[in-house]
């Protein structure tokens, strides 16, 4: 738990295994602690719902999507997928007072193709 993700919100992916496999969606949201993440029209449950009189919520029964694990899934790129690798760039940074400076840049690079992600 705790290792960095892969996966980011806005992603599209594609399920890979359990009973929506073959399935893709976009990340809805990333779950960083539970190493899960909730993918659109996957994963999809019903819950039973009380109406509550306070609140105004009206009883019945919700179909949302439920987090599946990240390992499930993987990044789709062009018309496949692909795993993610990272990749440092050198990039010239601009200080406050106009002054620049070389930095390194942590960025996602796709496995197959070696493609900026």
């Amino acid at each position: 738990m705790g290792k960095n993700m892969n996966i980011k919100k806005g992603d599209t992916v594609k399920v890979i295994a359990g009973k929506d496999k073959g399935a893709q969606g976009k990340v809805i949201s990333v779950l960083r602690e539970e190493d899960r993440v909730i993918v659109e029209g996957v994963n999809l449950v019903k819950r039973h719902t009380k109406s509550v009189q306070q609140t105004g919520t009206t009883g019945g029964i919700i179909t949302r999507e439920a987090p599946i694990h990240v390992s499930n899934v993987m990044l789709v790129e062009g018309d496949g997928v692909t795993r993610v690798g990272f990749r440092r760039d050198e990039v010239t940074k601009r200080r406050p007072d106009g002054s620049t400076y070389a930095a390194s840049r942590s960025v996602r690079v796709s496995r197959k193709t070696g493609k900026e992600i």
